[in-house]
């Protein structure tokens, strides 16, 4: 339930982790996570954030993934209603056959919703991008030949959680729609919704859907990525 929040009093918050799973036998698997977030408000006025994920799978010897995203932001004053901000994105997607992606650039925020049980924020901004593939074919032909693509991308980004049913329930969610500033079209969208559902006597479940889709993709990799993620967890208590 607890959240890295670059608007949190904490003057710095660190959590990290790894996980993973290796099976050997009628099937063999290879699975490695890895995650590193931290927040610092050590200068008050800035504040920095960094998210990062990593994800590498094997399959009966054959790489299924192997990826990498890191989040990085600059705030000032975030504590009040409207705020700028400086970011700078590092990506890695192996199933998508993108071997980098980096891009960075500025914006504001404005906090639409700022209660103790319900959050909402919009943001904008503007980033140069640049990413390199392993293939140089793509579904949209004024591309093809070049192995990088350089542009420009608007970003339009929401986020928000509430709390329900006197606290029961968790629900957020987070979403941006990227357009590429180019000739021909080249947008870019994510959608994330997720509850946390307390169930009974520190039996929870918990589900998240993710969707994200990029209009332009070389030859043989779909458009559209769709996970549904889901489980329950106990935990006890006693005073």
């Amino acid at each position: 339930m607890a959240q890295l929040n670059e608007s949190d009093t904490a003057r710095f918050q660190l959590r990290a982790g790894m996980t993973g799973a290796l099976q050997k036998g009628n099937v063999d698997l290879l699975i490695i996570r890895g995650k590193l977030d931290l927040v610092s408000n050590s200068y008050k006025k800035l504040v920095f954030k960094s998210q990062n994920n990593s994800l590498y799978q094997e399959f009966s010897g054959f790489k299924a993934d192997n990826d990498i995203n890191s989040r990085n932001y600059l705030y000032f004053k975030p504590f009040r209603k409207y705020y700028p901000f400086a970011m700078v994105y590092f990506q890695t997607n192996y199933r998508r056959e993108i071997k980098s992606r980096i891009f960075g650039g500025a914006g504001y925020t404005w906090q639409v919703i700022q209660l103790p049980k319900s959050n909402l924020k919009l943001s904008g901004s503007l980033v140069y991008e640049t990413t390199s593939f392993r293939n140089d074919l793509y579904n949209e032909s004024y591309y093809n030949g070049r192995s990088d693509i350089p542009l420009w991308r608007g970003t339009i980004y929401l986020a928000g959680w509430h709390k329900l049913l006197d606290q029961k329930i968790r629900l957020y969610y987070s979403g941006y729609w990227q357009p590429g500033l180019e000739e021909v079209p080249n947008n870019r969208t994510s959608l994330e919704i997720g509850f946390d559902l307390s169930v009974w006597k520190g039996l929870s479940a918990t589900a998240q859907y993710t969707y994200t889709f990029e209009e332009v993709v070389t030859t043989k990799v779909l458009q559209e990525d769709r996970i549904l993620t889901f489980g329950i967890s106990y935990q006890l208590k006693k005073n």
